[in-house]
């Protein structure tokens, strides 16, 4: 299994911008689809947004198309989630995920990431 490690989660206005990163451990990174969920306080976890292992494809949730981005670097063995226009209802712990397979639900996903907290004040 891989090892994730999120960070640049915080606190931000209305109509700023984030960037998530996720840190991955391991020799096969570039052996993973990679995903971004988030889970809001009483909410279920929902997918954000993935990206194959090459990059080549992404996908993202209605909610976020147009807003966020999600990248990699397999050199760095990171992959990433540009939030820009953010919102209160962005308001979550953002979580990095691995597969081996591919897919936009949470049990597609092997390996998780301890989260990180994004707040969007209005």
């Amino acid at each position: 299994q891989v090892q994730l490690v999120e960070s640049g989660g915080g606190l931000v206005q209305a109509g700023d911008s984030l960037r998530l990163s996720c840190a991955a451990s391991g020799r096969t990174f570039s052996s993973y689809n990679m995903g971004w969920f988030r889970q809001a306080p009483g909410k279920e976890r929902e997918f954000v947004a993935d990206i194959s292992r090459t990059g080549v494809s992404t996908s993202y949730a209605d909610s976020v198309k147009g807003r966020f981005t999600i990248s990699r670097d397999n050199a760095k063995k990171t992959v990433y989630l540009q939030m820009n226009s953010l919102n209160p209802e962005d308001t979550a712990v953002y979580y990095c995920a691995a597969t081996t397979g591919w897919g936009t639900r949470s049990y597609d996903f092997g390996s998780w990431g301890q989260g990180t907290q994004v707040t969007v004040s209005s």
